[in-house]
């Protein structure tokens, strides 16, 4: 089971920009599609954005489109998600996953549960 642990968040004011990063335990990540989610106080978790195994292709959220930019390093295991022009309703806990391909990442249909996640808070 892959185990994904996210980092970079914190707390940012409106227009700043944050790198977050997700590492994962196994040596198949390159064989995943990787998306990022969030989860703001009292609302349920949304997809953000998703890369495929190759990194060839990309979707994102209307909300972040032309904003947050999501890429991988397969050579370590890694995924990222540069955030610009962040808004305070970018406020949230930022999850990363892993999926058998894009479409299923985007279904919320993902490799094991979900990790802690990593705390973003922009203010206004």
């Amino acid at each position: 089971q892959v185990q994904l642990v996210e980092s970079g968040g914190g707390l940012v004011q409106a227009g700043g920009s944050l790198r977050l990063s997700c590492a994962a335990s196994e040596r198949t990540f390159s064989r995943y599609a990787m998306g990022w989610f969030r989860q703001a106080p009292g609302k349920e978790r949304e997809f953000v954005t998703v890369i495929s195994w190759t990194g060839g292709t990309t979707h994102y959220a209307d909300s972040v489109k032309g904003r947050f930019t999501i890429s991988r390093d397969n050579a370590k295991n890694t995924v990222y998600l540069q955030m610009n022009s962040l808004k305070p309703e970018d406020t949230a806990v930022y999850y990363c996953a892993a999926g058998s391909n894009s479409g299923a990442v985007v279904a919320g249909q993902i490799f094991g549960s979900w990790g802690q996640g990593t705390q973003v808070t922009v203010s206004s």
